[in-house]
């Protein structure tokens, strides 16, 4: 494997030579975990047709496994390598958050200061808060609602021409009444950082984020391309092939969406946010709660991520999207799990593998009776098999020769699924139901049973999940 030097680059003028290649690769992850989420990884590449996607899994509360797939470029042909850095897009939107949090805690700033306190001349500005800038409940419209370059992006802008632009309009809607998602906010926000700190945003956040966590690879790709011994970015128009992505001109990207890096490095900030290692605890729940509106409707958003649950587990995550470049970064705060995934296509397999690794790691080693119960006979049916002193006599005429075989026949092909797990449970009938989800890349279903108290079951039913 060629080894490429990390490079950081925070600011305009800043670089420094950091380490090698390999010390981004980490692996002391059971094998069979390890198989299942390569597996993960490469069927959602080969569905979705993303050239790669570098991978990094935090479990414990430590990162465990980095590892790449794919082709990093196309042409001429590169394996994908755990060093190589890919813009994150919008999770770069957490460490500015980060760093109005850290100002806070300085005491040179407050969450609910007027925007028109520190950057004067915009729009209400005197009743916008910092808290709704970064919670998108402002009111300020989005500059890139766009899922393309437009040619206007490929020239340089700078922060204030954004701002003179679209946060001089009138707001959207009311301060506080709804939540719409809008990359002005943050221009706005590291606006603020800059004026209130006296430093650029870039080398405020590497000297009380990247360096102290020890991220050596970051990128600021709104002042820098990335290099050749990156990932190259792609896109492609409907069903046509890989195309080199064009590049967003200087300044479109500052603060909202500026970062690129290894996973090993955003899986490092990961680990922070489990250990609450770089803010105060104060200053963590108020990233992590999620925002109510006025009147009382939850926008399942922080302070710069998204706040969700999980099938009972609370997430802490946020996607990225750059042109060529899109990611996802999820978070299970509760469980010390998080799975940082860094593609370089415009396709939404990021947020599918992140999310299908986390749920297995998560659920590594908690596996349910009536899971390993319900796993033993979809894997026997696969076969055309059942274990018939299991069933109830009006389940086991249900499952008539015909009814196996169109079970074998079906879920045989599948093969073993990526993620297995039951999603709910009530009392019916004097009979226990539960609902259970079976995952494949681009596939799931809904299987349901019910069980007697003796154990028997009197139904298991699969079909397409809504």
């Amino acid at each position: 494997m060629k080894s490429f030097r990390c490079v950081g680059l925070w600011g305009t003028a800043f670089s420094l030579a950091l380490g090698c290649a390999h010390a981004q690769i980490v692996d002391t992850l059971d094998p069979a975990l390890r198989s299942r989420i390569d597996r993960i990884a490469n069927q959602v590449l080969e569905i979705e047709g993303i050239p790669s996607a570098s991978v990094a899994v935090v479990k414990g509360g430590k990162l465990v496994y980095t590892h790449a797939y794919g082709q990093a470029h196309i042409d001429p042909p590169q394996a994908a390598t755990p060093a190589m850095r890919y813009s994150i897009g919008s999770i770069s939107k957490q460490f500015t958050a980060a760093a109005i949090l850290l100002l806070q805690e300085q005491g040179k700033l407050s969450l609910d200061d007027a925007v028109g306190k520190h950057v004067p001349g915009l729009t209400r500005g005197s009743e916008v808060t910092i808290r709704q800038i970064l919670s998108h409940t402002a009111g300020y419209q989005d500059y890139w609602p766009e899922d393309y370059l437009m040619t206007p992006m490929m020239q340089p802008a700078t922060a204030q021409q954004i701002l003179d632009t679209w946060a001089k309009k009138p707001l959207d809607f009311e301060p506080g009444t709804q939540w719409q998602y809008s990359n002005t906010n943050y221009v706005i926000a590291g606006v603020i950082v800059e004026k209130v700190s006296g430093q650029k945003l870039m080398d405020f956040l590497g000297g009380h984020i990247f360096h102290p966590l020890g991220m050596k690879s970051v990128w600021n790709s709104d002042e820098t391309k990335l290099t050749q011994a990156d990932a190259t970015p792609y896109v492609r128009a409907a069903l046509g092939p890989p195309r080199l992505a064009p590049k967003e001109g200087r300044g479109w990207m500052f603060a909202a969406g500026e970062l690129a890096m290894t996973s090993h490095d955003l899986a490092l900030w990961d680990q922070s946010l489990i250990a609450q290692s770089v803010l105060k605890p104060e200053s963590y729940r108020q990233m992590f709660t999620e925002i109510k509106l006025k009147n009382g409707q939850g926008t399942h958003y922080g302070l710069g991520v998204d706040v969700r649950d999980r099938d009972g587990h609370r997430s802490i995550e946020h996607s990225g999207e750059v042109t060529g470049f899109v990611s996802d970064n999820e978070v299970l705060i509760d469980d010390g799990v998080a799975v940082a995934v860094l593609t370089n296509h415009t396709s939404g397999g990021s947020e599918q593998i992140a999310q299908l690794v986390s749920s297995t790691v998560a659920g590594t080693g908690t596996q349910t009776e009536a899971e390993k119960q319900a796993l033993a006979l979809y894997r026997g049916l696969q076969k055309g098999e059942i274990d018939r002193s299991l069933l109830s006599s009006n389940l086991s005429d249900y499952f008539s020769a015909q009814t196996v075989a169109d079970f074998r026949d079906s879920l045989g092909p599948l093969g073993e699924p990526l993620t297995f797990s039951q999603t709910g449970e009530s009392l019916r009938g004097g009979m226990t139901f539960r609902a259970f989800r079976i995952v494949y890349p681009g596939r799931r279903l809904t299987l349901t049973t019910y069980t007697y108290p003796d154990g028997k079951l009197e139904q298991y039913l699969i079909s397409p999940a809504n």
